[in-house]
């Protein structure tokens, strides 16, 4: 009986062996297909996941791959050790049914059977164990490369309060996305533009100017001023904070500085004459500005803290405006007619004679204005009309022979707080755009900011608009009303318009009508002309309406727009008389010459309630018929000194109104009736033709009227 126990037993233990055996054989086998699956779907995603994941993913396989030929290895062996074990099992079975008679040798033999069976289940529980642990390991690395919440947002790494353009990036639009949403981009603002901080700078709507301002990078500006009177002239202090500017808020021209945390404004200046153009010490602790007093227009500095009373600067009998601050606190540059010429001076600190002030320009052909210092103190950047275009250069302080250098086309060029970028003002047909362009390096201009009208006196400074004042949105609007309605009459049954009696308007050569879909804006015109500048100058007019039947002078267009009932000429006589009442600056250009036209305000307003001084030479149109042979072949000269006194800018009004100035002819050198400094016109984009059928028919029109051009054959 025992001893068929003991065969039993030896039996169940050969079987045990052969099958743990077979099942580390098996489970060997079995890991090798579960690794394979599991890396070619690995392989799949880490293909999505990127090159770097991908590199981690052959290191998985490979130690996985070991792991699997170290069970085999273990699995073999244990086999060999079973089947070794069952042999030895047998032989001593035999032996012991020899010696069944002796208790002490069978339990010796049983000791030795367990001695042998202890090895061989460590070693199945080590595997199991190794087994279970690389299995979870790998479901770790999978969960851990597909988790959606490891990838980090491009917008919002490592901002440190800088702004970037974030725009979704793909390779091929017209492929699918790999992911079902793009992963963005941060887009770095462009080299000109990387000293960041801020800038103000001034538009002109609705008939008057405001100061705005907006952080680089960002393109929604905000109103810091929306008084109903214009302020302009805007100048960042040194630490950025505060904006000293000029404005008309109460009654006359005054300096004022807002600062931007607050919000509270202060006045600086308590005089009935004109201030203006202020700019910072680089100690912040003085404005240097242009002031009106005796009749001359000069350079002034004030002390923020009121302290001590304003000091002049220069004394010539010429105009000095424009004065600007070095950064070394030693030198004030300025702008004067004392040569005969609008050049940009150096005025020294250490040598304050304003008689040994240095022409750092001296350029005959050139009117220079709005000179900057560069950060640094070595250059100084400015603009001048040149060859027809607006133009901004730069020119070394140190040396007054060496040449000045073209920026670009554009003017009121302000630095960048590093000194690597030039930001000015560009006018054209839809406004005024601010552009900056690289100093030294090479680089494209780009665009800050634009203006629907007009926009100028850009100022940069390297501090960000408060974030109060950001959060806020700046100033509403104003409450100023439309400067016009125009009130436009029913069309007749021929679908043309009616003309609109110009009341209580003396019209010397023609008849005062104007076209009913203008005449509203004429009329709001002449009034603001009247506030403005204390007398009706649009009272009386050389021209309005002309009949179709009327001859033009010599040099006078034959398909003139006074026809259409669109155009007006004021009284050319205005420019006799001493003082005249009109004075003309001459403007070429491009390829055309124009008339800027100033209004002297009324003498009993002369103290400087309205307008302001002139800084501009004028033009001498009475010097063609004073027997000078050369001002007679040049249609003119300009004029030997600035007229004194206060005048406003009608060309600036009338475009605020619509009505824009006329180009003189080709021949107006020769021929005084095609300078047409008097003409304005307001066409709202027609063409002449088509202003015309708004007032005649195609019958009526006769010979105005365009003819077809028949077509020949094969055209």
């Amino acid at each position: 009986m025992l001893a068929r126990t003991y065969r039993l037993t030896d039996k169940f233990g050969v079987v045990l062996l052969k099958s743990t055996g077979a099942f580390g054989a098996y489970s060997a086998r079995g890991v090798g297909i579960v690794l394979d699956a599991v890396g070619r779907v690995l392989s799949l995603l880490l293909a999505v996941i990127g090159v770097v994941l991908g590199i981690i993913a052959r290191l998985l396989r490979g130690v996985l791959s070991l792991f699997a030929a170290v069970l085999r290895v273990f699995t073999r062996s244990a086999v060999v050790a079973g089947r070794q074990v069952s042999g030895s099992a047998q032989q001593v079975s035999g032996a012991r049914m020899a010696r069944r008679a002796s208790q002490d040798a069978r339990e010796d033999m049983i000791a030795d059977v367990r001695v042998v069976e202890d090895p061989l289940r460590t070693q199945n529980r080590l595997l199991s164990a190794l087994f279970l642990l690389t299995l979870v390991a790998l479901i770790s690395v999978v969960l851990w490369a597909t988790n959606p919440g490891r990838s980090i947002d491009a917008g919002q790494a490592v901002t440190s309060g800088l702004s970037f353009v974030v725009p979704n990036a793909t390779l091929n639009p017209t492929a699918p996305p790999l992911l079902s949403t793009a992963v963005p981009t941060a887009t770095l603002l462009p080299s000109v533009l990387e000293a960041r901080g801020s800038i103000a700078y001034v538009a002109r709507e609705n008939g008057q100017d405001d100061i705005w301002a907006l952080n680089i990078g960002n393109r929604t500006p905000l109103r810091l001023t929306n008084s109903v009177e214009d302020d302009r002239d805007p100048s960042w202090s040194p630490d950025g904070q505060r904006l000293a500017f000029a404005s008309r808020q109460d009654g006359n021209w005054e300096l004022y500085i807002y600062d931007t945390p607050t919000g509270n404004v202060t006045r600086m200046t308590y005089d009935l004459s004109f201030q203006g153009a202020p700019h910072w010490s680089p100690d912040g602790l003085n404005l240097v500005y242009e002031s009106y007093q005796g009749d001359n227009l000069d350079v002034y500095v004030v002390p923020i803290d009121g302290s001590q009373p304003a000091q002049r600067v220069t004394n010539h009998p010429a105009p000095d405006f424009s004065g600007v601050w070095s950064p070394d606190g030693r030198r004030i540059a300025f702008v004067s007619w004392r040569d005969g010429n609008q050049d940009v001076y150096v005025f020294s600190l250490d040598n304050p004679r304003d008689a040994d002030s240095v022409n750092l320009t001296n350029t005959p052909t050139r009117q220079e204005d709005y000179p900057a210092w560069s950060p640094d103190g070595r250059f100084l950047a400015y603009c001048a009309l040149d060859e027809g275009l607006e133009k901004v250069f730069v020119k070394a302080t140190d040396n007054v022979q060496s040449p000045a250098h073209v920026i670009g086309q554009g003017c009121e060029p302000a630095w960048s707080p590093d000194g690597a970028s030039i930001i000015y003002a560009v006018d054209s047909l839809e406004g005024t755009q601010f552009v900056a362009v690289p100093f030294a390096d090479a680089g494209v201009a780009t665009l800050v900011v634009g203006v629907n009208g007009s926009g100028s006196r850009p100022t940069w400074s390297g501090r960000p608009l408060p974030l109060a004042l950001v959060n806020t949105g700046g100033l509403p609007a104003g409450a100023a009303q439309p400067l016009f309605i125009e009130q436009v009459s029913t069309t007749d049954e021929n679908g043309l318009f009616r003309l609109g009696t110009l009341f209580s308007v003396d019209v010397s050569r023609s008849s005062p009508y104007l076209s009913d879909q203008v005449n509203d804006s004429f009329n709001a015109l002449r009034e603001r002309t009247l506030t403005n500048a204390g007398w009706d100058f649009l009272g009386q007019l050389d021209d309005a309406f002309w009949d179709l039947n009327r001859l033009p002078e010599p040099g006078e267009e034959r398909r003139s727009w006074y026809m259409t009932g669109r155009a007006f000429g004021i009284n050319r006589n205005l420019t006799a008389g001493f003082p005249s009442r009109i004075e003309l600056v001459r403007e070429d250009v491009g390829v055309e010459t124009y008339w800027r036209l100033y209004v002297r305000v009324s003498e009993d307003e002369q103290s400087g309630g309205l307008g302001e001084p002139l800084r501009r030479m004028p033009w001498d149109m009475l010097s063609r018929n004073s027997g000078d042979v050369q001002a007679y072949d040049q249609g003119g000269r300009l004029k030997s000194q600035v007229p004194s006194g206060y005048y406003i800018d009608f060309t600036q009004l009338a475009a605020d109104y619509g009505w824009l100035r006329a180009p003189t002819g080709n021949d107006w050198r020769a021929n005084f009736n095609a300078i047409n400094y008097w003409l304005f016109e307001k066409t709202d984009a027609l063409d002449w033709y088509q202003a015309m059928r708004q007032l005649y028919t195609d019958a009526q029109l006769g010979g105005f009227a365009p003819t077809a051009v028949p077509q020949t054959a094969g055209s």
